[in-house]
């Protein structure tokens, strides 16, 4: 069986990185910075670079310049589970608090028909969060789960999307699907998903549909990194998630056939850049710069200066 992959969510700001980073590890229990870099001569010029910890899940962010905007076609579900923690609803009121301070209240900390206490929240970077007291009787989820909105061209595409997800990642898992009820929706012949879930390698997803439209959909301001341990691997994703209506970017990246962004990345890379020798980092970076998709064999010749 395929090893499970690591799945990175990837966040792109201005040059708000590292305060974004150090605001969130201050936030999110079981959370810490592990290592803060600079890219030189990238195309956005010099960027710097964090990767950190929240509550266990990693994330990377970078401040590479002000070409892609956050939405809430990514946001991260927060989960307060009462059977963990007796004190889950005082402390996501704790954290809502902090997080729209200076943000945007997209839906207000209420209760809810599925949630006793609910809110959704960009904070003043322009991330989303949904902060949900879970039920403490349901199925165990990570305490953050990326969700996917699907809208305007995307929408009714959520329940396809989570399958197509599933067949190209190996040891996948199907979670939670209901509909919308049809006066929701408009009385259309065409079900949407209210909330499904889903499990790819070790990290859960959420997905749902909007009937409304937003006016925004999936961009590069928030991808996700898939961390591969050999060149057949980055094949694989490479080819998977481009398969049928994608689109293969520079340095990695791609666009799936929903727009969402994803990074193939050989988890060696991530060593390659944080060496302490800029010789070599210069190097690596500046061959993968020049590729589409990332070949192991050349970085590593890059990085020896072979």
């Amino acid at each position: 069986m395929q090893a499970r992959p690591r799945i990175i969510p990837h966040l792109w700001f201005d040059k708000e990185a590292l305060e974004a980073a150090e605001f969130y590890t201050s936030l999110f229990p079981q959370s810490r910075t592990l290592h803060v870099g600079t890219i030189h001569d990238t195309p956005s010029g010099d960027t710097d670079t964090v990767m950190f910890e929240l509550a266990g899940q990693t994330f990377q962010a970078i401040s590479a310049g002000p070409l892609f905007k956050f939405n809430p076609s990514v946001s991260f579900i927060v989960n307060f589970d009462p059977s963990r923690d007796e004190q889950a609803r005082a402390r996501l009121d704790e954290t809502w608090q902090a997080l729209q301070d200076g943000g945007q209240i997209l839906m207000p900390l209420d209760e809810y028909p599925f949630s006793k206490r609910y809110g959704w929240v960009q904070d003043r970077y322009g991330v989303s969060w949904q902060l949900i007291l879970s039920n403490p009787e349901g199925d165990p989820r990570p305490f953050l789960v990326p969700s996917l909105l699907f809208t305007d061209v995307n929408k009714g595409r959520a329940l396809e999307a989570g399958e197509f997800y599933r067949s190209v990642f190996p040891d996948s898992e199907v979670g939670q699907l209901e509909f919308s009820p049809p006066e929701e929706t408009g009385g259309g012949a065409d079900e949407l998903v209210m909330f499904s879930d889903f499990r790819l390698g070790d990290t859960w997803f959420a997905a749902m549909d909007s009937p409304i439209e937003h006016g925004f959909g999936f961009n590069e301001a928030i991808s996700f990194i898939v961390e591969c341990r050999s060149q057949q691997e980055v094949d694989h994703y490479w080819e998977g998630l481009s398969a049928d209506g994608g689109e293969k970017g520079p340095c990695g990246w791609l666009k799936d056939r929903y727009g969402l962004c994803w990074q193939v990345v050989p988890a060696e890379l991530f060593g390659m850049l944080e060496d302490p020798d800029e010789e070599k980092v210069a190097r690596v970076t500046q061959a993968f710069l020049s590729m589409s998709k990332l070949d192991i064999e050349e970085l590593r010749r890059a990085y020896s200066g072979g």
